[in-house]
């Protein structure tokens, strides 16, 4: 006998509640687990959140696209977030820069409480006490005046860390496509198997940043962007930022063995944390 459409209807609707029963499943597991990480001051784990698009992604098969896949775990990884405890984004934006609003949507939720703000001080005193969860800030560039990453070089447990880079999947429908963007918030980088870490490095004199590269990628750390710069507190100090492709830490033998290379000039390295790597527009395809 031939199926009609109220056939496959009522066959969507059977998959649907089957669904929307894991959804309550799997929220009770997060109650419970909710239990386990009541002395944790700040429940967000990125790289727990990257290893499931990866996995989810390498295991895919069929036409639903993988954009849509993203987006139902995103608001579904979020849901647990909020459910774990207060959640709220702090966003860069001034009349000039709005563009870091969509990416954070994207990543963090269509209804995450979100906040703009104008100026990255601001961001990073909120998400030190707390009062956002989470900031969006802008890239870093070259010869900034005033970087922001140069707040993040301090060594206690409550300094905001690089957590993420935005957006972690190509595509999207975000009004300015070009802009990327780092999120920060005050938990330790953990290692993917695929990421970038950075790096502050204090020195009495700037460095040449072809002997810091050469240096860097002897030990299987290559620098995939830097940036320096006095500060202005203590004018003879230099602050160079590095990128470096893997999981690195300032304690990690390689960037010690960088260290020495130069032959005591390091002052200090600290550790800013990292990313674990966007998904690739053949991850995408399926290539």
């Amino acid at each position: 006998m031939a199926r009609d459409l109220s056939d496959f209807r009522s066959d969507i609707d059977d998959i649907d509640d089957q669904l929307h029963g894991l959804l309550q499943r799997r929220t009770k597991i997060v109650e419970e687990v909710r239990a386990y990480k009541k002395n944790e001051r700040i429940k967000i784990r990125p790289a727990r959140e990257a290893e499931i698009i990866y996995r989810l992604f390498k295991a895919h098969e069929g036409k639903f696209p993988k954009s849509e896949l993203f987006r139902i775990w995103r608001e579904l990884i979020v849901a647990t977030l909020r459910l774990e405890g207060p959640f709220s984004v702090a966003v860069f934006t001034n009349e000039n820069d709005t563009g870091l609003w969509d990416l954070a949507r994207d990543q963090y939720g269509s209804f995450s409480p979100m906040t703009p703000m104008p100026s990255a001080r601001r961001i990073i005193e909120a998400v030190q006490k707390q009062d956002a969860t989470l900031g969006i800030l802008p890239m870093p560039a070259r010869k900034e005046e005033a970087p922001w990453w140069r707040r993040l070089v301090f060594e206690d447990q409550a300094t905001p860390r690089i957590i993420a880079r935005l957006p972690f999947i190509p595509g999207g429908n975000a009004r300015t496509h070009e802009r990327e963007a780092l999120v920060i918030c005050p938990v330790a980088q953990e290692p993917t198997g695929r990421d970038r870490s950075y790096l502050v490095i204090e020195t009495n004199e700037q460095i040449a940043s072809a002997s810091l590269a050469t240096a860097f990628s002897n030990v299987g750390l290559p620098i995939v962007f830097a940036t320096d710069c006095l500060d202005p507190s203590r004018p003879q100090v230099w602050q160079t930022l590095v990128e470096v492709e893997g999981f690195a830490t300032a304690e990690d033998p390689r960037v010690k063995a960088v260290s020495d290379t130069f032959e005591g000039a390091f002052k200090r390295i600290v550790s800013l944390g990292g990313y674990a790597t966007q998904v690739t527009e053949a991850e995408m395809e399926g290539i």
